[in-house]
Formats: C-alpha cells, structure tokens, sequence
C-alpha cells in the first residue's frame, strides 16, 4: 500500500484545475474569429464558405450601406473564413470562453459604405472594394497614368460597363440593342 501512494505522489496531478487556473491552449487553437473591420473590403468570400452560416452579408441600399455579422452561436470555429480572406481581414483567436447572459453579445458586427454607379446611380459593390481593385490594376499595369482611367471604368455597375463596352463610336451594337429591346 505504501509503495502505491508514493507512485501516486511521483506522478504529479493528471488534470489542470481550469475554471480555477487559466488554461493554456495549443498552438494552432481555432477560437472565435474576430473582424479587422480597417483590413476587410466587404467582399462577401467569408460569407459564401461559412457551412455553419454564422456568417451573413446585407445590404441595405437606403441606408447606402452593407452589413457584415458575425453571430458566434452558430459558429462552428471550423477556420474556413480565415482561409478564403483575400485581405486576412478575419482570424481565428484562441479564445474559447464565449458564455454570455444576453444572446445580442454574441453578434458581433461591422457597416461599410457603398459605392454607387456614376452613370445610373445603382449601388453595386462596398466602396474599400471598389478601391482596392482599382490600386491592384494599376500596380500591375505599371501606369500610374491610368488610374484616372481605371477610376472612371470603375465607378460604373456591371450592367453600365456592359453597355458603354459594346457601343462603339456612339452606335448601340444590334445584338446588344435587340436583347434591351426583346
């Protein structure tokens, strides 16, 4: 019996004492995600991987608007948000202690502006987007005269780049005319 309790003894304890002391987590831990609101460009690509829809995207073109939310009940802290960021805007920290007493805690939420087309005046895309593709274009052109240029082609929506793209020297193009028409 003796020789038992000093084998015990020698063997340290085999469980940490948490809530009692801190606990310390892996390296690698995947805890609640968190928004780089400064970083993030609103362009949706969390949104569309997220399986557990935590995450959601509205917009709200009265109040010239698109609301990002992160509801972290739903959240099953499987990464795939911090994977798909083209700007590492999200990352996921190592906090785990979530428990709240008001359910409105646990949203967490972020508001960007939208840009508007100059032409038809439709709000079509968040404006830190907007810029972001037009500074990438113009660092790959190496031609900081064009970004003048690129600035005009981008403040139009899809559907008024479309239709100053097939007009040609003020004449609509027939097929595109036909379709508007049909």
């Amino acid at each position: 019996m003796l020789k038992l309790l000093k084998t015990i003894l020698r063997a340290g304890e085999p469980t940490v004492k948490y809530p009692f002391a801190p606990l310390e987590v892996c390296p690698g831990f995947r805890g609640k995600p968190e928004l780089d609101p400064l970083q993030c460009i609103a362009c949706g690509a969390c949104t569309n991987a997220c399986p557990a829809n935590a995450l959601t995207m509205e917009t709200d073109t009265a109040n010239n608007s698109r609301v990002w939310q992160l509801f972290i009940g739903r959240c099953i802290y499987c990464g795939r948000c911090e994977e798909v960021c083209p700007t590492r805007a999200i990352h996921l920290t190592e906090e785990f202690e979530l428990a709240v007493t008001n359910k409105a805690d646990l949203y967490v939420r972020a508001t960007f502006r939208l840009q508007h087309c100059r032409e038809c005046g439709l709000a079509f895309a968040a404006e830190k987007s907007v810029a972001l593709a037009v500074e990438l274009l113009t660092l790959n052109q190496n031609a900081p005269q064009q970004a003048d240029t690129l600035r005009a082609q981008a403040d139009l929506c899809p559907a008024c780049r479309r239709r100053a793209a097939l007009e040609h020297r003020g004449s609509d193009n027939v097929h595109y005319y036909f379709e508007e028409r049909a």
